[in-house]
This record gives structure tokens, C-alpha cells and sequence, in this order.
């Protein structure tokens, strides 16, 4: 293991800074101190633990630009999007300010005791393990309902954006809560391992691969703790017949580049009726060759690199092998260091890599449908389950479906996306558990009966 972690610039491969890697005694030192201050934490009223999320919410929002500047440098993403991050990190902010109190009450429960309700408590060191997709939103949507509770968090982020881990914890301290509240752990996944079976770590939450998720609840189960799972997507972006190009295009559009294409909930798989096929290959082909590529600190830049070198190389794999099967490259598959091109391809069917697989990039297969019943077949011919999106005018047909579609979300007329008011989760290799809304403060707390008689 190297002793020191060098983050990137993925666009010009300019060194950014060198960070050293904790020993063995640091990182049990900093979980000793995370279980210290537990104990008191815990003890903390709720209305205390929310006033600090509006300290948290103000000091984003007094450095939009230096938090979405250090993103775009460690990890590529335009920096319009960058600043989107901060801001939607600081509606969660106000979100679980307004409604954590009321989330974490007693619940009264009527029955023959005197008195019996459900009480929500805090578990106590909550680990993450965090990817660099999302640098900042991923770690807050963890952190904020998690700590808030009345846990401490630990975060073992990717290490290409060690230096928004570390700007992560400096905003909690900033805000006023105490030493040990929120830590950042650098340190390999080795390290990790052992600190899920440490008796002081309670939970682990996962956001990130298949086979990450696999690895590290397969660690906890076997110590008997709880883990919440976020991984990989193949979501499906369905567009019937009647779909509404003309409102809705730019919407399928963002659904699958944004973020250069690097996002668990985009649109993988297009599957499009064949009655509309035409008109939504050629009004889709010339959005995408609109957008525009450059330095990602540029305020026009809609397309940015992927955050490292072997993740364009992934993807050409995938592509490479899916044209071998057969597709057909209508755009795009061209790559340069870490930029690839946004792709389109056509002639996609089943067998092919960028069908079953997770594509974590700006490509996008297009799938000619029969009618709705086959394009809910092809979407849910997924072993992924994190989101189908159905494009139409017939909105009661498309409830219809719910039943029929076995993600963690369905959205009727616009793309997949977290938001701190509605659950987020998957179903099947996409994981468990949910993360936001009221259902995400309650992963990781002990929801315990408490019956009473005189």
C-alpha cells in the first residue's frame, strides 16, 4: 500500500495535491474518538442536532464557488453541475431541519399497556464508504439524516477526491458540531474490512459498484451489522409512441450525459416504440452533438472527461464488444485520455454489454420496442433495479405499470432523480435500503418497543 494518495485533475492530468495515508493507529484513534463522542451525541435534544443543519446549510451556501471548484478539479464535472451538487446539498440541509424532529418522534401505539410506543434511537459509529461520482451529495445525503439521528459517521471516501472528503469534515466542524461528529478516514479498503468487524462501528452504507457492495456487506453479515446499499444502475429510459418530444427531448437528453454520463440513476437503455423510433433518433442525435466539450471550470462546458483514464477504457471495452454482437455506432466512440465522445448506438439487442451491463459514461444504446408491453419487458430484463423512466401523454396507462416495474423508482415524464423528500433506492444487484425522506433517517437507528404498565 502507498503511504501517500495523489489527486488528478482528470482533464489536463495535472497533479493537485498529495495527502498521507493514516496508519493503523490514527484510524483506530479517530474511531475511538467517533465512539467517545457517541456517547454524548446521542444524548444531545433533536432540536439541538437540527439548529447545527442550518449552520451546515449556511457555510455551503457562502462557498458554492470553492466547494464546486475543488469538485470540477478532482473529478471533472462541469462546473455548472458542480454547483447544482452544492446547492441540492443544501436543500437537504433545510429539508431534514424542517423534519427530522417530527421523523424521530415517539410513535404512540395504542394497546392494553398503560403506555407503549416506538422509539427511534441512534445505533452509534456509522461507517460510509462513499464513491467520486457525487463527491459531496452522496456523502451528505448520509451523513445529514445519519448524524442527525444521533450517530456518528465515519467516511472512507474515493480516494481521486480525497480533497472534498476532507473539505467535507471541515464544514461539519465549521458548523459547530463536535470533534468526532463527522470524520474522514484515509485509508485503504483493507483497512476497511478490518474496521467493519471493530465492535465500535455499528452500520455500514455503501453508495458505489456491484461488486463493491457485495464485498463489503458480505464483511458485515458476517458480524451480524446492518448495511444499506446503493450500487450500480441499468436504468431504462422508455419513450412510447405519444411521447412529447418536443417538451420532453432535453429532459432524455439529461437524463443519460449529465455528469458526463457518470451517474448510477441515468438512462442506460433507451428502449423507444417503433412508431416514434424515427423521429427520436434523429431530434436525439442532434442534441447530443450539440453538446458542448471543454476545460470543465468553463461556464458553456456540458460535457466534461470521466474522472479517470480506465473508466473511458472501460467503456470502450463495453462498446467494442457490443459492436462485435452486432450494434451499430450511429455517434461518438472516440476517446482521448480520459474524455469519451458522447456515443449513440443503434441495432442494440439483449446479448450486448451495453445492454447488461452498467455503462458509467456518456453512451447511450437505443432499443427498438413493439408497443408499451414489450418496452416494459426489455426494461425490466435488468438483473440492476434502481429506475425506469416512461415517456407519454397517457399518464393512466402509465400508472398501470407500477406494478409491472420492479425498481426502487418509476417516473412518468421525467428522469430518475434523488430528492430529499422521496426515498431513494434499489431492488435486486442495485442493493437495499433506502436513503432520504423519513425512510432514510430510519436506517440506522434502533426502532425499539417500549411497553409500560403501572
Amino acid at each position: 500500500m502507498k503511504n501517500t494518495i495523489t489527486t488528478i485533475n482528470p482533464y489536463n492530468s495535472v497533479e493537485l495535491n498529495k495527502y498521507e495515508r493514516f496508519s493503523n493507529e490514527k484510524t483506530q484513534s479517530v474511531l475511538n474518538i467517533a465512539d467517545k463522542t457517541f456517547n454524548d451525541w446521542k444524548l444531545k435534544p433533536i432540536k439541538v442536532r437540527t439548529k447545527l443543519l442550518r449552520k451546515l446549510g449556511d457555510i455551503l451556501n457562502q462557498n458554492i464557488e470553492k466547494y464546486s471548484k475543488l469538485i470540477t478539479l478532482e473529478m471533472g464535472k462541469p462546473i455548472t453541475q458542480s454547483r447544482a451538487e452544492i446547492k441540492k446539498c443544501i436543500l437537504l440541509c433545510d429539508f431534514y431541519e424542517k423534519n427530522a424532529e417530527r421523523f424521530l418522534a415517539d410513535q404512540l401505539i395504542e394497546t392494553e399497556a398503560h403506555e407503549s410506543f416506538i422509539s427511534y434511537d441512534p445505533l452509534g459509529v456509522i461507517l460510509a464508504i462513499m464513491p467520486w461520482n457525487y463527491p459531496f451529495w452522496q456523502v451528505f445525503r448520509f451523513a445529514v439524516p445519519t448524524i442527525t439521528a444521533g450517530n456518528t459517521g465515519l467516511l472512507k471516501h474515493a480516494t481521486n477526491v480525497t480533497g472534498c472528503a476532507l473539505a467535507i469534515q471541515d464544514i461539519f466542524e465549521q458548523a459547530g458540531y463536535p470533534i468526532g461528529c463527522f470524520q474522514t478516514l484515509l485509508t485503504d479498503h483493507d483497512t476497511i474490512e478490518e474496521l467493519i468487524q471493530n465492535k465500535k462501528i455499528k452500520a455500514v452504507s455503501v453508495t458505489g459498484s456491484e461488486k463493491a457492495g457485495i464485498s463489503i456487506a458480505g464483511t458485515a453479515s458476517k458480524v451480524l451489522k446492518k448495511s444499506v446499499l446503493e450500487l450500480g444502475g441499468n436504468n431504462a429510459c422508455i419513450v412510447l409512441d405519444d411521447a412529447d418530444l418536443d417538451n420532453y427531448l432535453d429532459v432524455m437528453v439529461n437524463s443519460r450525459f449529465q455528469n458526463s454520463g457518470q451517474s448510477c440513476i441515468a438512462a442506460k437503455r433507451f428502449i423507444v416504440t417503433e412508431g416514434i423510433y424515427d423521429e427520436f433518433l434523429k431530434k436525439f442525435k442532434t442534441k447530443v452533438e450539440k453538446l458542448n466539450y471543454d476545460d470543465p471550470l468553463k461556464e458553456s462546458t456540458e460535457i466534461g472527461t470521466q474522472a479517470r483514464q480506465d473508466l473511458s477504457q472501460n467503456l470502450s471495452y463495453q462498446i467494442e464488444a457490443s459492436i462485435k454482437k452486432g450494434a451499430n455506432v450511429l455517434i461518438g466512440n472516440k476517446m482521448d485520455n480520459a474524455y469519451f465522445a458522447p456515443t449513440i448506438l443503434t441495432e442494440v439487442t439483449e446479448d450486448m454489454e451495453v445492454f447488461k451491463e452498467e455503462t458509467f459514461g456518456p453512451v447511450a444504446p437505443i432499443i427498438k420496442a413493439k408497443n408499451l408491453n414489450h418496452a416494459i419487458d426489455l426494461a425490466a430484463n435488468s438483473r440492476f433495479g434502481l429506475g425506469t423512466m416512461l415517456f407519454t401523454k397517457d399518464i393512466e396507462s402509465a400508472k398501470k405499470m407500477i406494478i409491472n416495474i420492479p425498481d426502487g423508482a418509476y417516473f412518468i415524464n421525467e428522469m430518475v432523480k434523488s430528492d430529499s423528500r422521496l426515498p431513494f433506492g434499489g431492488t435486486k444487484a442495485s442493493g437495499y435500503g433506502r436513503e432520504l425522506s423519513k425512510e432514510g433517517i430510519h436506517e440506522f437507528v434502533n426502532i425499539k418497543t417500549v411497553y409500560i404498565n403501572k
